[in-house]
């Protein structure tokens, strides 16, 4: 998925059926062919219902068999209006087949309507139906799937590591998800804005300072005078080094020269942070990854929106003080316990520089929000929503969504590696693209959902057999491409939008067609539910089902109507499957 060459934002600088069947309803806004047919069907659906039992019409739905041969779609309407209608649900099922089958959109395009079980419709497709699909994609192609501007903003805050070391393997995860993410809402007619948070200042950055400081010194990890706390990686080292050197680091939202002077606390630690934020623009580059804009906690402080949000809380009458303390109350809302703002010792607790910091994000014009965080995050998400709720500045509840990820095991030749040399405590992201490829980290990290534990398995993933599913994917694209290049050694497309399809009648050629067309129901259902690991699942399958078409029938043949219809199949195919790799962010190799 293209987007937009990278800006650095302005204002970074300033700021310095049955169980498991999916539902198909009709999208919000459509042009495809296939779902113009599906639409036609729907709404007939719908009307039939109405005459039914008013309200019905609401049911109107398709779900994906779970066996092929039953059919192409299901509709288990008849079985959810009999209990109400108090009538046998497999003769309301005949009722509905018999007025569905006298509408012209069913008579066009549904070759039958078979009752199975108490009330099932299986509902098999014409092939014509299915063809419209071919059409749409060589069409749209990298649009297919997509949705109309919606005239809304969305800003999704991802990675966001505080420069104090090299990127790991969870922020890697965090990243995918992000970027994958955003590329989904992309599709559905969002305005997308991705953003990277980071604290520049506090106990950790702090931590970083003496650090660098004390390796600028000559005290390194062992010696006496070494804290216990300090960081103890190679790269500390290095950051001593370039700043003795009086080094100039430029990162994407800052430079900084160093003076040298071992003893300028303030001058090591603007060094120190302007290095490690260009460390992690390398990690990120080598992920094909840019951000819209940097948004610095500190000036949260600066600009006053930290004391302004603890002002409005206070005025609301929101809070109490006790023990010295300033608390929320953020039971009034549903947090388990009320939770201190501003402590005894006058400095605020981190969620509260949070809070004002998503106000800014609501008052900047992003109805919608998505962080991606760590499962480490959880509790943080009660007492921010109920700051913001508190806040009462008209943020609607739940505002904003959250993603929360597990982190990462690694394997390598069998045995769990947890040391990096680079980091000193765990695996980078920039290890992880060494070792295999940034294809490859992509698409693993992206192979589970969120919340789920995942073993990333490095000799899995450099593997060149159908075990290794992101191999897998690109295999099949790659092999379209070696079939089209048999055909024209340019495979220009252009001259099959208008091709005759009737000869796609075959029972693997429909079966591929409808895989195609599942692609833009899975697109809206994988943004609504914040679910990018629907796409790696969409296109094994669809990997698949073109490794059984191409098995099952010779692309190629003397016959120029068969063969230019098969031709734009597997045109079509190929689109979609560089579609969807593109939205994770991988590419879709033409020669393997």
């Amino acid at each position: 998925m293209k987007r937009p060459p990278r800006r650095i934002a302005q204002r970074a600088t300033q700021h310095n059926a049955a169980p498991g069947d999916r539902v198909v309803r009709a999208p919000r806004k459509i042009s495809s062919l296939m779902l113009s047919v599906k639409q036609e069907l729907l709404a007939a659906l719908a009307a039939e219902l109405e005459k039914l039992s008013p309200g019905a019409g609401a049911r109107a739905a398709f779900e994906s068999p779970k066996v092929a041969a039953h059919g192409d779609w299901a509709c288990t309407a008849a079985m959810q209006l009999a209990k109400a209608l108090k009538t046998n649900p497999r003769q309301l099922g005949e009722q509905l087949q018999t007025a569905l089958l006298a509408t012209n959109a069913w008579q066009r395009w549904v070759e039958a309507i078979e009752i199975a079980g108490p009330g099932f419709l299986n509902i098999r497709l014409k092939p014509a139906a299915k063809q419209q699909v071919l059409r749409e994609v060589l069409h749209s192609r990298e649009r297919f799937g997509h949705q109309a501007d919606r005239g809304e903003k969305i800003l999704v805050e991802f990675v966001s590591a505080n420069p104090t070391g090299p990127l790991h393997v969870g922020h890697g995860r965090q990243a995918a998800l992000g970027d994958a993410i955003c590329n989904l809402y992309a599709t559905q007619g969002w305005s997308v804005h991705r953003e990277f948070y980071y604290n520049d200042a506090g106990v950790q950055i702090d931590t970083l300072t003496k650090s660098t400081q004390l390796r600028a010194q000559g005290v390194k990890p062992g010696d006496a005078d070494w804290p216990e706390a300090a960081y103890n990686g190679d790269y500390i080292q290095d950051i001593a080094d370039a700043f003795l050197a009086r080094a100039t680091v430029t990162a994407d939202d800052r430079a900084f020269t160093a003076n040298g002077d071992v003893q300028d606390y303030d001058n090591v630690r603007q060094f120190a942070v302007a290095y490690l934020r260009n460390e992690q623009d390398k990690d990120l580059q080598a992920f094909n990854l840019t951000f819209d804009e940097y948004y610095l906690e500190s000036s949260l402080y600066a600009n006053g929106h930290v004391e302004a949000t603890v002002a409005r809380l206070v005025a609301n009458g929101k809070t109490y003080e006790k023990d010295g303390a300033l608390w929320l109350k953020s039971t009034d809302y549903g947090d388990d316990k009320d939770r201190v703002m501003r402590k005894s010792d006058g400095h605020y607790t981190y969620f509260v520089p949070d809070v004002a910091y998503h106000i800014q994000k609501f008052q900047r014009g992003y109805t919608k929000a998505v962080n991606i965080q760590g499962t480490d995050h959880h509790g943080t998400i009660a007492r921010v929503r109920a700051g913001l709720q508190a806040a009462d500045v008209g943020i609607p509840q739940g505002y904003p969504d959250y993603v929360l990820h597990t982190m990462v095991r690694v394997v390598k030749g069998g045995e769990e590696v947890k040391i990096s040399k680079r980091a000193g405590s765990y695996v980078t992201l920039r290890d992880l693209i060494e070792w295999t490829s940034k294809d490859a980290v992509r698409f693993f990290l992206l192979s589970r959902k969120p919340d789920t534990e995942y073993t990333f398995d490095v000799d899995l993933a450099i593997a060149q057999n159908n075990d290794n599913p992101v191999y897998y994917v690109q295999y099949a694209h790659a092999r379209i491409c070696s079939v089209l290049r048999g055909w024209r050694e340019d495979f220009d497309i252009g001259a099959l939008v208008d091709a005759d399809l009737s000869p796609l009648d075959t029972p693997a050629a429909q079966a591929l067609m409808l895989q195609l067309a599942k692609y833009p129901d899975m697109l809206a259902s994988a943004a609504s539910s914040n679910a990018p690991h629907d796409v790696t699942f969409y296109l094994r399958e669809l990997a698949a089902s073109y490794h059984s078409y191409y098995d099952a029938e010779r692309i190629l043949v003397d016959d120029e109507a068969v063969k230019t219809a098969r031709v734009a199949l597997v045109a079509a195919t190929r689109q979609v499957l560089e579609n969807g790799l593109a939205l994770l962010g991988v590419s879709a190799p033409q020669r393997m």
